[in-house]
């Protein structure tokens, strides 16, 4: 949980904010959502032990990837007011955790800089059993070469490739940020997450590869879970059977991630015809990508 602490001044007469309190612990009530319980926390407390004492009584019901704002109960003004810098309890008081207002809809932009792209178990044992997955590879490497051109940073996992091969020849691995083994379904492994901490301002993923009801999902289920936006490429992923491949691409699509194409994720990353990198977009994508099952099923 990322929490914000404003910088505003001490206010005159608010509750909490007097002096003279005798020393030892201070009742303080503390709300969250519908609910007020009465605790106590040690005189001279300040914004951290406040926080502490939120999660240790409500940690189970806090979404630890939201933004929070402590606020005071000011009897001056009748109404709460974000918690004054530097406060310290010294008398009895009532405080609150409010969650920052986020958008819930997506508007679905993206841009190079804030994008990193996910090639997911692109392995040579799912070969035989991929549905279309020779049209999968095509698309996969068209991507590829997609953000080596715009400068997009790659991560690719291999599914437990002692046992399932590495990553198909036909996809060019050149200047990946990481390729990783992993046993775990989903892509969301540490080593992933510190690599996402090290790219400033990264906002969306881009995620392809198999199979869309297994890996691509808990991933893009994880990742959503973590505030990042997901694109999920339909022609670049697919799974051994098309119903589990066309019911999961639905599923995902109700919980708000973006369903594309490839085309329509290179398109947008260039957004403009004068985009310096654009004449090379465009020769990635003048032949058609394959449609790999996906229009039997609309």
């Amino acid at each position: 949980m990322a929490a914000a602490e404003p910088a505003v001044p001490a206010l005159p007469g608010s509750s909490g904010v007097g002096t003279g309190a005798p020393s030892g612990t201070v009742p303080v009530l503390f709300c969250f959502s519908v609910f007020a319980r009465p605790s106590s926390v040690p005189h001279g407390a300040g914004y951290e032990l406040l926080i502490q004492k939120f999660l240790s009584l409500y940690g189970d019901q806090i979404d630890m990837h939201r933004k929070f704002v402590v606020q005071l109960f000011a009897e001056e003004w009748g109404q709460y007011v974000d918690l004054p810098k530097g406060f310290a309890v010294s008398e009895r008081c009532k405080v609150r955790l409010v969650p920052l207002q986020i958008q819930l809809t997506t508007l679905g932009n993206l841009t190079p800089s804030s994008t990193v792209f996910f090639c997911c178990d692109m392995q040579e044992r799912f070969r035989p059993a991929i549905k279309y997955f020779g049209d999968i590879i095509s698309v996969g490497q068209r991507l590829l070469q997609g953000a080596r051109i715009l400068g997009i940073p790659v991560i690719v996992t291999e599914q437990y490739p002692k046992g399932l091969g590495s990553t198909v020849q036909e996809i060019d691995l050149t200047g990946v940020k990481l390729v990783l083994p992993k046993t775990k379904f989903s892509m969301v492994l540490p080593e992933v997450e510190a690599a996402l901490a090290e790219i400033p301002g990264v906002r969306s993923v881009v995620l392809f590869g198999v199979e869309t009801h297994v890996c691509i999902q808990q991933t893009a289920l994880e990742l959503i879970g973590r505030g990042i936006e997901v694109h999920i490429v339909a022609d670049a992923t697919s799974s051994r059977s098309m119903m589990d491949r066309m019911f999961a691409l639905e599923r995902l699509a109700r919980t708000g991630i973006i369903v594309t194409t490839s085309e329509a994720v290179l398109l947008q990353l260039v957004a403009d015809k004068d985009h310096p990198k654009f004449k090379e977009i465009q020769n990635l994508i003048k032949a058609s990508a394959p449609e790999s099952g996906l229009l039997s099923k609309v």
